[in-house]
C-alpha cells in the first residue's frame, strides 16, 4: 500500500476555512503537512483551525482578503517567518456570480476573476522562490468542471476556471526544471455551502446532478482529500501540467 507522508512540509491553502478548501487542508494535514489556512471570515477560520488541530500536524490560520494590494507577498512572508519554508501551495479561494452573461457587471467580472485567477497569479509569483528552494515544490490550483464546458449562468466563473488550467500548464512547463509540479483539480458537483445555495435557486438541480453523475451521488469534500495529498507527495513527482476531474464521472458524459 502506498503511504503518503508529508511530514516536514508546509502547505498554504487559500479558502481553506470551508468547503473544498477545508477538505483539501484536511487531507494534507492527515498526511502530516503543517498547514497555513487562509480565509476572509475570522469566525469560520477559527472553526476550521479548531477542527484541523485534531490532526497530526501544526495549524495556523490567517484571516485575510487575498485580493488586497500586497497581500500575496505579505502572506507568503508570514508563512516563511513562522515555519521557515513553503513546500505546497493550494489556491482554492473562489467566488462566482450566478448571472446570465448579459447581466454581468464590470464589478462582477472583476470580483470573480480577481479572486479565482488574479489572486492565484500573485500568490504563486510570491511563493515561487520558496517552492524552488524546497526542491519538491507543489502547486495545486482548483479549477472546475466549468473549465471543460460552459454554463449560461457561469460565464465569469467559467472564464476564470478555464484560464487557471492554462496558466497552470504554462507554469508546469516553466518550472519543471526547478523541481516544481503544477496541477489542477476540477471538482464537479460537490456538496458545499455554495452548491447548497444553487440547489435552492435552481429548480430540479439536485435531480439533474444525481441523474447525470455515474456514481449516483453528490461529491463530498472528503473526496478531494486523497488526490490533493497524492499530488503533493513524492509519489506524484512525475505528474505535472494535468487537470484532473473529481466529479464522479459527470464530465465524461458531457
Amino acid at each position: 500500500m502506498l503511504n503518503i507522508d508529508l511530514s516536514g512540509r508546509v502547505a498554504l491553502v487559500t479558502g481553506g476555512n470551508s468547503g473544498i478548501g477545508l477538505g483539501i487542508a484536511r487531507g494534507l494535514g492527515k498526511a502530516g503537512a503543517s498547514l497555513v489556512v487562509l480565509g476572509r471570515n475570522q469566525a469560520k477560520l477559527d472553526v476550521a483551525c479548531s477542527e484541523l488541530a485534531s490532526l497530526p500536524c501544526q495549524v495556523h490560520g490567517i484571516a485575510v482578503d487575498i485580493c488586497g494590494d500586497g497581500m500575496a507577498d505579505d502572506v507568503v512572508q508570514k508563512v516563511v517567518d513562522r515555519f521557515g519554508r513553503l513546500d505546497i501551495l493550494v489556491h482554492c479561494a473562489g467566488v462566482t456570480a450566478r448571472k446570465r452573461p448579459e447581466d454581468l457587471t464590470d464589478s462582477d467580472w472583476r470580483l470573480v476573476n480577481g479572486t479565482n485567477l488574479d489572486a492565484a497569479f500573485k500568490l504563486i509569483r510570491a511563493a515561487y522562490p520558496h517552492l524552488k528552494k524546497s526542491g519538491a515544490g507543489r502547486i495545486i490550483n482548483i479549477g472546475s468542471m466549468l473549465s471543460l464546458f460552459g454554463s449560461p449562468w457561469g460565464a465569469a466563473y467559467a472564464a476564470s476556471k478555464g484560464a487557471i488550467v492554462q496558466y497552470s500548464r504554462s507554469l508546469a512547463t516553466a518550472w519543471a526544471k526547478d523541481g516544481i509540479t503544477v496541477n489542477c483539480l476540477l471538482p464537479g458537483w460537490i456538496n458545499t455551502d455554495l452548491t447548497a445555495s444553487a440547489r435552492t435557486e435552481v429548480p430540479g438541480l439536485n435531480e439533474k446532478v444525481l441523474a447525470g453523475t455515474p456514481v449516483g451521488r453528490w461529491g463530498a469534500t472528503k473526496d478531494l482529500e486523497g488526490i490533493a495529498a497524492f499530488l503533493s507527495s513524492d509519489a506524484a513527482s512525475f505528474i505535472t501540467g494535468t487537470a484532473i476531474p473529481v466529479d464522479g464521472g459527470y464530465s465524461v458524459q458531457v
